[in-house]
């Protein structure tokens, strides 16, 4: 299994202080983080995009490209490129240069988001946002197959027989689908024949098992083979030396970004004994120690047999320090200790006391 980290690159008010960190302290923070994360073994650092001012990626691929200056083997990945409203032929060229900048180390996650402010932004109508999507997709997969491109489309204007540069290291790009729990999007994934990474934030792990079992029988229906498709598991979590120390740092930005998000669409505050439910086993959070979160990783693994495990370790603003730690603890701890369990299973053996027992 894989592992590694995703983040929006958020910079919100401390809630201990209220105070705001520099935007160039927190970009500065981000590039420690993802060299931390190469350091400690993890195999993929991602950003996200948004344009919000709670958060200051709205050019992942930018950031990216510093983070491929200032590491050598860890693979940088968007964590989702809001692919409806954006140009895919922009998109491709950009991540097309971040491979030759990493020698190779370039992937784009393409979504639909989970904000809507792009679409205005751009000048995109709401009304069509799962046709903007499927048919940016559709070039995208082109650009990513021939150097010499003809496409037409309804949303944007035509291409003839024309040459897209610079071309990337990897042949094709890869090209992974996130999504939220959309059944058309899931189905669209296997039938393409694309990886698929689900973001579970709420809610029972176990009530994503059908949908992973929908994109592999429509992969399958549509001639792809589902063993050579990766699944990949994307969830919120925070790690610290003990299981109440990484409760009492966590919930705290946590509870202020859900509840700030929550009164944009009319959900409750988000309360401590939510927060609580969901870091038990059969919750969507991974917050706790290295031993609870492994034993949950190994545990949802169980349910999706997946390839790729990302966490989102920043839902609010947390202290550098706190963070990097959590970075640490999860490629040092938690990482060995799922492959080693994961071992012994494909072995027919389970490590004496290991967490897969308890899973």
């Amino acid at each position: 299994m894989q592992f590694g980290i995703y983040t929006f690159v958020e910079n919100t008010p401390d809630p201990a202080t209220g105070r705001l960190q520099d935007p160039a302290d927190r970009i500065a923070d981000l590039m420690e983080e993802v060299e931390l994360a190469e350091a400690v073994g993890l195999d993929v650092f991602a950003i996200g995009e948004h344009h919000r001012p709670d958060y200051l990626a709205s050019a992942p691929a930018v950031l990216l490209a510093a983070a491929a200056a200032r590491t050598r083997r860890i693979r940088l990945s968007s964590a989702v490129t809001v692919l409806s409203s954006e140009d895919p032929v922009r998109v491709f060229q950009q991540f097309a240069t971040l491979d030759l900048l990493s020698r190779g180390r370039a992937e784009m996650m393409a979504g639909r988001g989970s904000f809507i402010e792009s679409f205005p932004l751009f000048g995109y109508d709401l009304e069509d946002y799962d046709a903007l999507f499927a048919e940016k997709l559709d070039l995208l997969m082109a650009l990513r197959e021939n150097e010499r491109v003809t496409w037409s489309g309804h949303f944007r204007p035509a291409i003839d027989d024309l040459g897209i540069y610079p071309q990337p290291v990897q042949k094709p790009l890869p090209l992974w689908i996130a999504v939220g729990g959309t059944p058309q999007s899931v189905a669209r994934a296997g039938v393409l024949g694309l990886p698929l990474a689900v973001a579970i934030i709420g809610g029972a792990p176990e009530q994503f098992a059908p949908l992973i079992g929908l994109y592999r029988d429509a992969a399958r229906r549509a001639g792809n083979d589902p063993a050579g498709l990766p699944v990949g598991i994307n969830g919120h979590g925070f790690i610290a030396e003990d299981s109440q120390a990484a409760a009492d740092i966590a919930f705290p930005p946590f509870a202020e970004t859900m509840t700030r998000i929550g009164r944009e669409r009319g959900w409750p505050p988000h309360t401590r004994g939510q927060f609580e439910a969901s870091r038990r086993l059969r919750g969507a959070l991974f917050v706790g120690s290295p031993a609870e979160v492994t034993e949950k990783i190994l545990f949802q693994h169980e349910l999706f047999g997946h390839d790729r495990f990302m966490m989102q370790m920043s839902v609010g603003t947390l202290p550098h320090r706190a963070l990097m730690r959590s970075i640490e603890l999860f490629g040092t701890e938690v990482m060995p200790a799922v492959r080693k369990a994961l071992a012994g299973k494909a072995a027919g053996t389970t490590p004496p006391g290991g967490p897969a027992a308890t899973a």
